[in-house]
């Protein structure tokens, strides 16, 4: 179902799906195709809202669903539903221990958004309007050229990168290729794929400096192409035979 309205001078459209049930749960068809109309506004949306009940623990499928929201490159904002039910006395205790698990399951996604809201009171749904348009900031955010290679010198002074069969990753500059998600490319001499590790270090530090906790980013090596490839091959199909 979906519904439009305007808030603040600023259009939004919600897709108000029919929600996974836990999978024990889920036989009949009906259920079936209702999870998957879900995956498939998933596809199409800036951001997702993963809607949770304060009564609740997070639960495996739960964070199935906000790992799948990660890699689909989409915008997160969780939303705790039900926050009048909590006793005050326990509200900040629940909200650091909840984001301390997301941040550890989640952590290409790190500094994602925890809203406590009631939609029984209206408590927090002004709050969580204005994260889910932070979060749109944030996925369309583009990050100077210029700022990206100051980071890039400073990561690689701190932490130089690792030899890989007896040679040196040389990583040369950085650039911002896309956004929604906010994708980066990193030009270099890789005699192989940089190890998985090295990467994570350079995404870690590229979110904090570029201030892009929360929403996923993408980091990808590549090497530059090299200008006189092409004519090297006409060149030498061109070349008659010597005897």
């Amino acid at each position: 179902i979906a519904a439009s309205w305007e808030w603040k001078g600023r259009p939004f459209t919600l897709v108000d799906t029919a929600g996974l049930r836990k999978r024990r749960k889920v036989e009949e068809d009906l259920e079936k195709m209702a999870g998957g109309d879900t995956l498939r506004a998933l596809k199409y949306a800036n951001v997702a809202v993963l809607m949770m009940d304060a009564r609740e623990s997070f639960e495996k499928q739960d964070l199935a669903l906000a790992n799948l929201v990660a890699k689909e490159g989409r915008a997160l904002v969780v939303c705790v539903n039900k926050w009048d039910v909590v006793p005050v006395n326990m509200r900040t205790k629940y909200m650091k221990e909840a984001q301390e698990q997301l941040d550890s399951i989640l952590p290409e996604v790190r500094g994602v958004p925890l809203v406590p809201i009631s939609a029984q009171t209206g408590e927090g749904v002004e709050n969580l309007l204005r994260e889910v348009c932070r979060m749109v900031k944030l996925w369309n955010k583009r990050v100077p050229t210029a700022q990206l290679n100051r980071w890039l010198e400073d990561a690689l002074a701190t932490h130089s990168p690792p030899m890989v069969n007896g040679r040196r990753i040389k990583i040369r500059y950085a650039t911002q290729i896309k956004t929604r998600p906010p994708t980066f490319a990193l030009f270099g001499n890789y005699p192989s794929e940089p190890p998985a590790s090295y990467m994570r270090y350079l995404l870690h530090s590229l979110r904090e400096y570029a201030g892009l906790e929360g929403v996923p980013v993408r980091l990808l090596p590549r090497k530059p192409k090299n200008p006189y490839a092409d004519g090297q091959e006409r060149s030498g199909r061109m070349r008659p035979r010597e005897n």
